[in-house]
Order: C-alpha cells, then structure tokens, then sequence
C-alpha cells in the first residue's frame, strides 16, 4: 500500500520516538492521536513492521493488541492483510499462540472486554496452565520484550480493573491509539494533524449541519431552524440529500450508492422502540424505502438485516438504521448522510458521532470535481446541539455561503500548484536518475565483480564492568563467517537500502525504487540478472570494496532527484476559465456579517484583519461603482490566484479581493498596511505582470492600502509601480483608488 505523507511522517515519528522511550529505563508510554478516516491501523501496521525490521534496535519484541469489542478482530484481518507478501509479522489469537508464549515478532489479538474479565478463561488458572499468565512469563523467559498497543483507548484504558491488567502484563512500551486518546501523563505523543489527512483527500473535507437551514451559534452550541421541524421533515431532508449525492455519483460515472444513516437512542425504552416502528413505516409509506427490497438495512441488537456486504460501494441498501454500538470500528466509506431524531440521548457531536461519515467511498481517487460529493451532510431536529473539541470545529460546517443568482461567468485565468509527493518518496524517475549518475560515476569500471563474497559477522562475548561506559560506543563483528544464506543476503541488502534512503522515508515503494535501479544496472552493465543469479547480484554488491561504490552513486543521485522534484514542484498549473466558487462554507469561527454587496449570501468573516474589514466597508459605500466583491480564499484552484516569482521560485498570490465595477472592469487588490507593504514587492510585481497581460478583459488592481493605518479614516490608495519602489509611510508613488 503506497502511504500518504502525513503517515510516512506519522510513522517516522512513531519509530524514533518508541526507540527514544526503550532505550530509557522503566516503562514507558506513548500515545498516537489520528483522526478517523486516516489510516490509524495502517499507520500502526507499518510502524511495528518498521520497527522489527529496524537492525538499529536489535531488541527481540512481543506484541499484544487489544481493541473494544470486535475491534480486535477488524485489525488482526487489517494487519494480515499488510503483511501477506512480507510476512514481517505474524498475527495471532490466543489459541494460535505455539508452545503457550508470543513468539519474536508476532502479535497476540485481544478482546479488551475479555480479558477484563477475571473469571474469563484466558486470565483464570486453569488445568493446561494456559492463561494470559503464563503466556507473558514464557514470553519474557525467552528474552521478549512486550509492546502493548491499546486500540481505541478512550474506551477501556482508565478503569482500575483496567490498570491491574496492563501490570500484570507488564509491557515496556503501551502505546495507546485513538482519535480522543485518554491516556494520563504519557511520555511523549504522535499526533496526525486532521488538516493533513484533509489535504490528501482521505477523509471529506467537512460535516454539514443541516445544510440549508439557518444554524446559529451561541458560544459553545448551536441552535438550528430544523430545530422546531418533526422527525418526518428531518427525514425527508436527509433523503433527499442522499437522492442528490446519488444522482452526482451516477452523473460521475462512478459505482458509489450512498448510504443514510439513522442513529438510533442506545437505550431499550418503549419511546425507544416506537421510534424505530416509526421510522421504518415512513421509508416504506413516503419513500418506498423497505427491508423487503433490500433498500433498508438494520443493525441492532436484537434485529438484523440486509447486512451482507452493506460496505461495498454499489450495494443497494439505501439506508441504515443502527445504535452507537456499530459506530465503534464500523468502516463504510459510502456513508455519506446521516440523521438524528430528538429523541437521541446526547446533544453533543464527537467525532464518534460523526466519526462514520468522515471517509471517502475512493480513496484511490479522492476527492471529486463535483464538491457536493466532498462533504456529508447531518440533518437534526435537536433542539440544543454542542460540537466537541475532538472534532476539531473547523471540520463541522455551520454556515453556508451561495453565489448571488445574478451573477455572470467572469473567466479569469488563475495558477494553483498541484501536490507532488515526489519530495518525500521516490518515483520512477529515480531510475533513471540513477542509471545516468551511475555511468558519471563510472560505476561499472570501479567495482569488481569476480570472487566477491559477503562474510557477515556476529559479536562474540563482550562484557562491560560499567553500563554507562557502553554509552555512544559501537560494537562491531569480531567472529566473521564463511558466506551469508540466500536469506541474510535479502536482509543485508534490505539494510543497505534503507540506510542509504535518507531523507527520503524508507517506505516499501523506495525501497522498491532503489532496489529496481541497482538490479538494473547490474542487468545492463555488468551482465547479472538478479532473477537468475539472485546471490552472486547481491554478493557483488554488498561486498566490503563495492559497497561504497555504490552508496556513492546513490548519493549522487539522490541529489539530481531532489533538484529534479523540486523544479516540477515549483510549476504552477493554470486554470483558464477560474469563476467565483457557486458555494462556501464556514465553522464556528465565522460569523454572519451585515454587508450589501458581497457576490456570496450571506457574508461571513473571521474579522482577523482589521484592513481587510475596513476595505469592505469601503467597496460597500452607496457611491461606489461596485457591483459585487468576492473575499478571496487562499488554498489550491478552488480560489483565485496570479503567479510571482521570489527567490527563482514561482508561488501562487492569493490575492485578497476581487472587485466587479459596474462598467465591466474587474478590480484584483490586495490589502495591506505596515510592514506587510513591504514585504510585498515580488507580490506586487506578479500582479502588476497579470493585469498588464490581461487588459482586454478590463483587468486592473494592485496592493492597496489606507494613508490612515490605524484608523483607516483615510483616502485608499493603490500601488501600480515597481516593487522595488514600494515605501512604508510614502504613498507619493501610489495612486487614488477611484471605483
């Protein structure tokens, strides 16, 4: 599986912090904190493969993993699953276990509930001493340390009965994993940013709260107008939401069948009950929604159907009612709508409520052009609704901004920079970056090929009087053997490449990379082809005299690569026919304000920049030829940006404002005041160069600032020079802005 940035850096950190911690005394602790939707099992699958493959750590582990529920038994399938073509570990339940002990490298399965159990079979003593006891005694007697990961933590880890089970297995290293974790006092913590798994389109970009509906906000909650409707009326509009997303999937041409979710109250009161009759007679009754053709789905306790490959993206099942429980660990990334009724017990929205609907149904792809597909969408008639802070309130969107119906097409042409990750792995550009930095090297005539032969060695007796004389010492092979097995010579090799990645992040597709420019070179310089003289390619090149040889070449090219991503991640790609977004959307940190030509109904603003909202009022005043103005964004080709130059770099200038006068020309500024004036010369210069070019479409604008920056009572100027002549204080070169 090829991992996103943000989870080769989560799994770097993971790595280097859990080696910090085992080379420190006592037990330790770590907590890894990621959102849902970003690959948390994934995550952790790679980081235990990495850290059993690691020579620097040379610590034989044991692995337990406990999850909530059936959690456990979802990972142990996720893990299997990643480690089928390397067998870098092995994965296990409690009757999988040989000789009753967790063996080097392998992962024992656990159910939490279970084994908090006391009477439970695997902690009580019983006649074949095969107890969770007796499985950790025999495990540390063969010299393993114990790595206890805690899946979903904030569930189980806090009690005290829960305490006595994480000492009595004793590990040296729990590390505790979750979206909101609930560890105390750990000693370091990895967390995976939610922006990030945002920007490599893994998860939906936002939650609306029932969109389309006025939502207003009151410190920490949310009042909604759907507030005051009846369970019938949420319904209708959650249906409905699904029938559109539907309708843009099938327009997409993609096989996604979105599913609704309908939560229903844990508990198993009569009003409870009811409600479930209920609903399920207005999906039949009003929108032909029945368990009999297969449209609806449960899954409650007591009553399942329809389930059989409910995940699957073009399974037919519509809708889903359900209860807390199945959120737990419950992946379908079809779901996209979900509904909740009045008579739901908690007000609050964590991401455990909302956590189901957060994934994109195509990784692969990502997010779509139509962006009506990005988001999901929570229809609610609660009357008193709060967002938790483990959501992050800038993930549920409260507040919708439309386009005004009157608008025109205005075609601008803008520049936005694509995401290369190319900066952070190899592609197979490396390849041939490697084969010519080979033949500059001159790599075929430096080394030798005949006779070679790789002797590892191993480290006989060694005893030190003082551990703390061991401290920066390295320890080398004093007994050398007569030749490496076919399998040390995989593993060797393994070693030299991943020591010789940095900076890039030794993941298998590198690796891959490296692997296939060295079997290549050999293949076409030196006449050895790795799939039929697998020993006598690796014996070539890890022997001690051409080693070296070889890390140089990939020095070499490692170099001409990161010059060469960076000049493709300097490109801008153009957008010709850019137009004012149809829809934006805002969280709690906006709020409605009172303007009267704003292209976007309603007008909302953060109000961080104290310029940016005396311009408005500007543009707003009754004598001026406005329009309608756009306040700008200043992320990827959603939001207008010019090209400049610094440094020999071309960036995207996400310029503040775009103004359209009542006489066709359209205005292009950028506010500033202070030094930020002069911060802004190649900026300026950027812009200047696209209004230049773009005169037949009445472009025009510049940096624009009050000759009043304190209070901004002043006369608004714009700059149209050069850069270099922009001047805090002096506005003799800048001009009127006359609109």
């Amino acid at each position: 599986m090829l991992l996103r940035n943000y989870q080769e850096v989560a799994v770097g950190d993971l790595l280097a912090d859990s080696m910090k911690l085992f080379g420190q005394t006592g037990p330790k602790k770590l907590v890894f904190r990621a959102p849902t939707g970003s690959g948390k099992t994934i995550m952790m699958a790679e980081f235990l493969k990495s850290l059993v493959e690691c020579p620097e750590f040379g610590v034989p582990l044991a692995f337990i993993w406990t999850a909530p529920r059936k959690l456990h038994e979802q990972s142990k399938v996720k893990l299997e699953k990643y480690y089928e073509n390397s067998r870098a570990l092995e994965c296990s339940f409690f009757e999988d276990l040989d000789d009753r002990q967790i063996n080097e490298g392998e992962i024992l399965f656990f159910n939490w509930e279970s084994i908090r159990q006391e009477n439970n079979v695997y902690i009580r003593e019983n006649e074949q001493d095969n107890n969770l006891s007796t499985v950790l005694e025999r495990t540390k007697d063969a010299g393993h340390e114990i790595v206890l990961i805690i899946d979903e933590c904030h569930y189980h880890a806090k009690t005290e009965l829960s305490h006595n089970i994480i000492q009595m297995i004793a590990p040296k290293l729990t590390i505790e994993v979750s979206a909101t974790p609930a560890m105390e006092y750990p000693d370091e913590i990895v967390s995976v940013p939610l922006d990030a798994v945002k920007v490599e389109a893994m998860i939906k970009k936002s939650v609306f709260l029932n969109a389309d509906f006025s939502n207003v906000v009151h410190g920490q909650r949310i009042s909604s107008e759907l507030a005051a409707s009846t369970d019938e009326i949420v319904l209708r509009e959650a249906i409905k939401k699904r029938n559109e997303i539907a309708a843009a999937h099938s327009q997409a041409g993609t096989s996604v069948n979105p599913l609704l979710l309908i939560q229903l109250p844990d508990r198993h009161a009569q009003a409870d009950e009811d409600l479930k009759v209920r609903i399920e007679q207005l999906l039949k009754d009003q929108h032909g929604i029945a368990v009999e053709n297969g449209k609806l789905g449960i899954y409650l306790s007591e009553d399942k159907e329809n389930l059989e490959n409910l995940t699957r993206n073009d399974n037919e099942a519509e809708v889903l009612m359900f209860k807390q429980a199945i959120a737990l660990g419950w992946d379908c990334p079809r779901a996209q709508v979900m509904a909740l009724f009045r008579q739901w017990s908690s007000p609050v929205f964590s991401v455990q409520t909302i956590g189901r609907l957060m994934r994109m149904p195509e990784p692969s792809i990502g997010h779509y052009r139509n962006d009506l597909l990005n988001h999901a969408y929570v229809y609610t008639n609660l009357d008193d609704i709060q967002i938790k802070e483990d959501i992050g309130k800038d993930y549920v969107t409260i507040y919708t901004s439309h386009r005004i119906k009157d608008y025109k097409p205005i075609q601008l042409s803008s520049v936005y920079r694509k995401r290369h990750r190319e900066e952070t792995r190899l592609s197979p550009l490396f390849i041939e970056i490697f084969l010519k930095a080979a033949d500059e090297y001159g790599l075929a005539k430096r080394i030798k090929t005949e006779g070679q032969k790789v002797q590892p060695s191993f480290i006989a007796e060694f005893e030190a009087a003082d551990v703390d004389t061991l401290a920066g010492r390295q320890l080398r092979g004093t007994i050398k053997l007569d030749e490496a097995s076919g399998m040390d010579l995989q593993r060797l090799f393994n070693y030299f490449v991943r020591k010789n990645l940095s900076p890039f992040y030794p993941e298998e597709r590198s690796i891959g990379r490296v692997k296939e420019a060295i079997y290549g070179f050999c293949r076409s310089q030196i006449s050895l082809d790795f799939f039929t003289h697998f020993e006598d390619t690796l014996n070539v090149i890890l022997s001690e005299e051409n080693q070296r040889h070889f890390a140089n070449v990939l020095d070499a090219a490692k170099e001409h690569y990161k010059i060469e991503t960076q000049k493709r991640q300097a490109q801008l790609t153009v957008k010709a026919d850019w137009e004012v977004p149809e829809r934006m959307t805002f969280g709690a940190d906006h709020i409605p304000s009172e303007v009267t030509k704003s292209v976007m109904s309603p007008f909302y603003h953060d109000n961080r920049w104290k310029t940016e909202k005396a311009f408005i009022k500007f543009l707003d005043l009754p004598q001026n030829n406005v329009l309608w103005w756009f306040k700008n964004g200043e992320r990827d080709a959603t939001f207008f940006a010019v090209s400049y130059q610094k440094h020999g770099t071309r960036f995207p200038f996400y310029v503040d404002f775009i103004v359209m006068l009542t006489d066709g020309r359209i205005g292009l500024f950028d506010t500033k005041s202070g030094r930020t004036i002069e911060d802004s010369v190649e900026k300026s210069d950027g812009l200047q160069h696209y209004t230049a070019k773009n005169r037949s479409q009445k472009v025009f604008g510049g940096i624009v600032a009050n000759t009043d920056q304190r209070n901004f009572a002043g006369r608004w100027m714009v700059f149209s020079g050069k850069g270099e002549d922009l001047r805090v204080g002096d506005f003799s070169n800048w001009d009127l802005l006359e609109i």
